[in-house]
């Protein structure tokens, strides 16, 4: 594909394929475009582009046309996001076939009284991963689990997950390397909450600095929170933080500028409308393979799924899946990292 080609249908496909992926949501009900238009538009889109590619060749854009041009993308989602809080829910059942019809099928699945689990894999454009799409039955199979048990250790996401007896398991939230007494020392970022206990002194949201989770009822909660009382209120069962928020309500949030446009191995945690929760984790930094994803970019493919919530957990060489014992992506250390925490869900 031609640059500018690329570069054009970087800028246009995200804005076309969220129209698409809420009127498969949603319905379609209000939407301007109907079902049927959709694919002729999008042929239509890209055979212009290849058109125009092929006459012109590169056309250079300025860095201030490119930012009214991101600009008006936001305009875009931001309008569209709020119009699907306007349309009515769908059944269940219709719902998880709508989500199915996105995700394609399921390449692991594991079904139990306590919770139900498919995989499937995320392959797009410079970047690929997989997804976990999570019914929680019973709130008690989700589990964040500290390095070895211990507050300051690490371990990789496959031993905690062989350790808990879990069925599936991600790496969790950031964390920084303390010395102490002679000792390293790898302490958790923000607040990290095992079992319906917060784990050491409170610490209020700065710079961003999120917590996320479950609570009592296995339903996601998050946020920023400047007073433990606050959190407290949510009856967070298991959480973690980290930087930044990405969906709220549906809506995509702002990416902090040392953020932005930044390609990275990524692990994100999210909520859909019937309340299943669904990883993420998109390998990066592997040119024959993977080069990663922008938070933008993520955002985009968050809002075609129909997730309405998402966290930003640790990425980079931090960033793994593991299922049945079986490392499913391909960090980018080139092995798994040992991080301070990892989030498993027992069969």
């Amino acid at each position: 594909m031609r640059p500018l080609t690329s570069f054009l249908w970087f800028l246009l496909a995200p804005l076309l394929g969220f129209v698409l992926a809420l009127y498969l949501t949603l319905g379609g009900e209000e939407l301007l475009l109907p079902l049927g238009q959709v694919e002729p538009v999008l042929m239509s889109v890209e055979e212009k582009l290849a058109s125009i590619g092929s006459s012109v060749g590169f056309i250079g854009v300025s860095l201030e046309e490119q930012q009214a041009l991101y600009e008006e993308q936001k305009r875009v989602l931001r309008e569209l996001a709020a119009k699907s809080q306007e349309q009515k829910e769908l059944s269940d059942e219709v719902y998880e076939e709508r989500i199915l019809a996105k995700l394609g099928p399921p390449i692991r699945t594991h079904s139990s009284s306590n919770v139900e689990i498919k995989v499937f894999e995320l392959k797009e454009i410079g970047y690929r991963g997989y997804i976990a799409k999570i019914k929680l039955f019973n709130p008690s199979s989700l589990r964040v689990v500290l390095g070895q048990d211990s507050w300051g250790k690490t371990e990789t996401t496959s031993s905690a997950a062989a350790r808990s007896g879990a069925i599936l398991g991600v790496n969790g939230g950031g964390f920084y390397r303390s010395s102490r007494d002679g000792k390293e020392h790898v302490i958790p970022l923000g607040n990290t909450v095992v079992d319906g206990r917060l784990i050491k002194s409170f610490t209020p949201s700065s710079n961003g600095l999120f917590f996320a989770g479950v609570d009592t009822r296995g339903k996601l909660i998050g946020g920023l929170y400047g007073e433990k009382e606050q959190l407290l209120r949510e009856n967070p069962w298991q959480g973690v933080s980290f930087v930044p928020i990405l969906i709220r309500e549906r809506m995509p949030l702002d990416i902090p500028r040392e953020w932005a446009n930044q390609r990275h191995p990524r692990t994100i945690i999210g909520e859909y409308a019937n309340g299943d929760l669904v990883f993420i984790v998109v390998d990066g930094r592997q040119a024959n393979w993977s080069s990663g994803v922008s938070l933008e970019e993520m955002q985009i493919k968050l809002l075609e799924l129909g997730v309405i919530e998402a966290y930003n957990l640790d990425g980079g060489g931090s960033s793994t899946m593991v299922f049945a014992g079986e490392v499913l992506n391909r960090p980018s250390d080139g092995r798994e990292r040992p991080v301070a925490t990892n989030i498993v869900i027992t069969p």
